[in-house]
């Protein structure tokens, strides 16, 4: 099954349904997305009183219900499932033949309609300008944002990194604020700025992180639970506000700064740009909310540590890094808690699964991951790597796993001296992960790590089976 990237299904669906009139950020970009809409909701449910808030994201990690979320809680099964029969059976009266993301993406809007909730936080699926968020009304939108561009989807999205970020900057709204985030490659940030020039979007101000401090505390991968390095602190200023806000960002990794910003950016243009939400939000939201929901943002499967006692006590490190650019995101934090490690000897246990995503290939995934780049640390460090499958997504029938036999030459490629385990062919895939981590369990000594990696789909696996 190939993915059909149009809005023309949508059009004729939401001509049957209620208009979606939900005041709305919507967020897009190659990776940090859905960081970003963690922040953003996290700073608005914590206003006093709270907002009344649902987030979209996708896929899910545990079951469909996690993709919609109200008020940091996944929706109730019953509304989900009546509001899906209803989207359902509008597509099959009309013969619309409306994808499973575009039926989903439709329920969660409606669901949110239905709630009447303060604020939407929506993240894009694919893409941006033909992904199935977009068909949000141009009125509902209070902000786009634009997290950093790089390569992944070229078969649906196009080949260079400035194909793409036209692609994902047509969630621009005519006359509307967009944030557009930090980006690595120069030739994005000209092609959304003509974009935006295209559309009469106005390009907002980015917010100013600093790092205050970072305290440089010891670790060690000897106990149980492994205690990560502390949050960043981090100060900026907000032009609604006189005075300078401080935090502490608990979500792991140098490269959350920068999502930090989006998120500040577009709560920024929610707090000064005149909208009837306006008043209420500088009623309720100040700098010490705004501290109190940075310091409690939660986004699991990114960079997220987790205890399991079975089959004997593990730290683990679950990211769902799935393509270069998060690789190497993955692969720079692997580096600083090392560099901050005493330990004489670490056993690193990568267990790994990839997507099937021509024409991405699993040495694009993988070079800047095996070895990551642990300087003088290197000697200290025994590489094992498990390679498996991850479970089939419901209604994702065109997902596949890489075989993890075809994973393995690569990995032999790049570490050639690794102890490796790869699954049996004939493994069913909901033993494969209980094995990869009792081989993990083996492998280490004394102290160690494991890092679960490669797809979501496989982070997703490890939560319905561990937490």
């Amino acid at each position: 099954m190939s993915i059909d990237l149009s809005l023309d299904r949508l059009q004729l669906a939401i001509q049957h349904l209620p208009k979606y009139t939900r005041p709305t950020c919507h967020i897009a970009g190659t990776n940090g997305k859905g960081s970003v809409t963690a922040i953003i909701s996290s700073v608005l449910r914590s206003a006093s009183p709270p907002l009344n808030v649902g987030r979209y994201n996708s896929p899910h990690l545990v079951s469909v219900t996690d993709c919609i979320n109200i008020n940091d809680d996944p929706v109730d099964i019953e509304l989900y499932s009546s509001v899906r029969s209803t989207v359902e059976r509008i597509d099959g009266e009309l013969g619309i033949k409306l994808s499973n993301f575009e039926l989903l993406t439709l329920t969660a809007l409606q669901i949110f309609e239905r709630l009447e909730v303060d604020v939407a936080v929506v993240e894009v699926g694919m893409g941006g300008r033909l992904d199935a968020t977009n068909i949000i009304p141009d009125e509902a939108i209070l902000v786009s944002a634009l997290t950093s561009v790089d390569l992944d989807h070229q078969a649906f999205l196009g080949d260079t990194v400035s194909a793409i970020a036209r692609e994902k900057a047509g969630i621009a709204r005519h006359g509307k604020s967009f944030v557009l985030g930090h980006q690595k490659y120069p030739e994005a940030i000209d092609v959304v700025k003509t974009t935006l020039l295209e559309k009469s979007s106005i390009l907002a101000p980015l917010v100013v992180v600093c790092q205050v401090s970072s305290v440089v505390s010891e670790v060690s991968f000897r106990g149980v639970p492994f205690e990560p390095p502390q949050p960043n602190q981090v100060l900026f200023h907000l032009p609604a506000f006189n005075e300078d806000v401080t935090a502490e960002l608990p979500l792991h990794g140098q490269h959350q700064l920068e999502n930090l910003a989006t998120a500040l950016s577009a709560i920024s243009v929610l707090l000064t740009n005149d909208t009837p939400l306006k008043p209420m939000l500088l009623a309720r939201v100040t700098p010490s909310t705004i501290k109190h929901g940075i310091n409690n943002v939660q986004w699991r499967g990114r960079l997220s540590f987790h205890h399991i006692s079975s089959p004997r006590p593990l730290s683990v490190l679950v990211d769902g890094a799935h393509n270069r650019a998060s690789a190497k995101t993955l692969a720079d934090y692997i580096n600083l808690i090392i560099s901050r490690s005493s330990d004489s000897a670490i056993d690193l246990v990568y267990i790994i699964a990839l997507s099937h995503s021509p024409p991405k290939t699993p040495l694009e995934t993988l070079s800047p991951l095996l070895p990551p780049n642990l300087s003088d640390a290197r000697d200290r460090i025994k590489f094992h790597v498990a390679l498996l499958d991850f479970s089939q997504p419901a209604g994702m029938p065109w997902v596949k796993p890489v075989p993890p036999t075809e994973t393995a030459k690569t990995v032999r490629e790049l570490l050639p001296d690794v102890d490796l385990w790869v699954a049996r062919r004939d493994a069913e895939q909901g033993t494969q992960l209980t094995s990869a981590i009792a081989w993990a369990a083996e492998s280490i000594s004394d102290a160690g790590l494991v890092v679960i990696a490669g797809s979501l789909y496989l982070v997703a696996d490890f939560y319905r089976a561990y937490m």
